[in-house]
């Protein structure tokens, strides 16, 4: 059997101390993640963080920092994914339409996130808000992506 990694991107976005969420289905539950989904065949790294954004939140968005590239290993499926975490900056509301399976876009605090940890999609979401909370940043040049 062939080992498969899934590539994935999410955005941090933070405007006046709340961040840009998605309520969604995932396996049959209601879940809160950060904007976030798979990278395309041949899409860039930093386009794939900005499209997801947009898709499921009808926020456009621009990468400013890379937060991390975080592992995490579903315990549903067993698959590996490798998450490659933005901080952006929020541009403009450009849409209502969001993807099929997203319930809505939220703006939380921390402490609602804090509240809501059993219906988070994974701990990587939480552990992404304290790594940006504690200031972590790395310079998009990081990132040596030639498809974006």
């Amino acid at each position: 059997m062939t080992w498969k990694p899934h590539a994935t991107v999410a955005v941090i976005a933070e405007k006046d101390g709340r961040f840009l969420m998605v309520e969604e289905r995932s396996r049959g539950r209601i879940v809160f993640n950060q904007p976030a989904g798979h990278v395309e065949e041949h899409e860039g790294i930093l386009d794939a963080a900005r499209r997801e954004a947009l898709e499921e939140t009808g926020w456009e968005v621009e990468p400013r920092h890379f937060l991390g590239l975080y592992t995490y290993v579903a315990p549903a499926n067993d698959a590996t994914y490798y998450r490659f975490c933005f901080v952006a900056d929020v541009l403009k509301q450009a849409t209502e339409e969001l993807d099929d399976d997203i319930i809505a876009a939220h703006w939380l605090t921390y402490d609602e996130l804090r509240e809501r940890q059993e219906k988070l999609r994974s701990p990587l979401v939480l552990k992404c808000i304290e790594d940006y909370l504690a200031g972590r940043r790395f310079p998009l040049s990081v990132i040596v992506d030639p498809a974006g």
